[in-house]
């Protein structure tokens, strides 16, 4: 079996929960180090694994692929370095601060037939599988009305000061945004036009902290919406169609097993709770579904053979280009109050 040199840019709390454990599992990626700047920690946890001082030596380094998975403003420079340097590259959302930094990589790295792929885990999450399932079965009928929302209740600045500040790629929109507004193309594809609100709750940040966007498509209307001050949260996921409705509270455990130090597996990783199972309701039927595994292994399974046997790439550059003009749109509609057409 071919391997798969690996190297993470970073080794914080995406590095240490979203990555590591899974290319340490994956009997196709070897994980042969991470950039680490000030504090020295993946030899804690992977004795054969490399803290590399500097980019450039993890550039100089045999790693095939190369995850940048630091603050978003430095994902443009960094990616485009290290396809530059003839390595595949995995990066975070969001991708880039810009669709036009994004379409700037996307052509590098066709330029040097190199993969380039966006880490959208979420699109491996329990929950979003089962909404993909209700609706590609068709049983609601013709859908009219979406809902998708990542909501929290975090009403406190961020620790980390970087976060908080009004600098590209900083906000919710960027953060959270980018899971769900890539979820609403993945279920409806490009829309007509959006209209947005966006806006920042809590005192003393410089960021957006609440966002309410809607999608209009010619049949349907979806809306987006994320916040950090929902106590109460509400389904994560509504469908509302000609013949019923699909609900949906959010319910994906693998962040939190993560965060437990839990090990992943291919058995009964991301089996949620069946508390958290959707509700269907369709003619007489009114019960609840059971809910898939969810396994964020599936993402760098795909992303494996897409190195070794040039498949596509699970979630592609083009993928977040769409999501950035998404964004765009977004903020415009939000300063100027109108509709933005697409």
């Amino acid at each position: 079996m071919q391997i798969i040199k690996t190297a993470l840019l970073a080794y914080g709390g995406s590095g240490k929960l979203f990555h590591a454990p899974f290319l340490n599992v994956h009997h196709g990626f070897q994980l042969i180090g991470a950039w680490e700047r000030s504090k020295k920690n993946i030899q804690n946890d992977y004795p054969d694994a490399k803290s590399f001082d500097t980019l450039e030596e993890v550039l100089a380094s045999d790693a095939e692929l190369i995850i940048v998975n630091t603050p978003i403003y430095t994902h443009f420079e960094y990616a485009k370095k290290a396809l530059e340097a003839g390595k595949n590259v995995l990066v975070e959302k969001a991708f880039t601060t810009t669709s036009e930094e994004a379409e700037i990589l996307d052509k590098i790295a066709k330029e040097k037939n190199l993969k380039l792929c966006v880490y959208q885990n979420r699109r491996w999450d329990s929950d979003f599988l089962t909404v993909q399932k209700v609706l590609k079965s068709g049983e609601l009928g013709e859908i009219l009305e979406a809902e998708i929302r990542f909501e929290r209740y975090n009403p406190n600045l961020s620790p980390k000061a970087w976060k908080e500040k009004k600098q590209p790629g900083s906000g919710i929109l960027m953060d959270l945004g980018a899971h769900i507004i890539d979820q609403a193309l993945v279920l409806f594809g490009w829309p007509e036009a959006v209209f947005a609100d966006i806006r920042s709750l809590r005192p003393n940040t410089e960021v957006n902290d609440f966002f309410d966007i809607l999608l209009y498509y010619p049949d349907n209307r979806v809306r987006l919406k994320a916040t950090f001050f929902a106590k109460e949260q509400l389904p994560g996921y509504v469908l509302q169609g000609r013949n019923g409705s699909f609900i949906k509270m959010r319910g994906d455990v693998q962040e939190d097993e993560l965060k437990l130090g839990k090990i992943p597996n291919r058995d009964t990783w991301g089996t949620e709770d069946s508390k958290n199972q959707g509700l269907i309701n369709v003619g007489d039927k009114r019960e609840k579904l059971e809910t898939l595994q969810g396994n964020y292994l599936h993402l760098f399974d795909a992303l494996y053979r897409s190195i070794v046997m040039d498949e596509p790439v699970p979630v592609s550059a083009s993928d977040a280009v769409k999501s950035l003009k998404i964004m765009e749109a977004a903020e415009e509609s939000s300063t100027k109050g109108i509709k933005i057409l697409l």
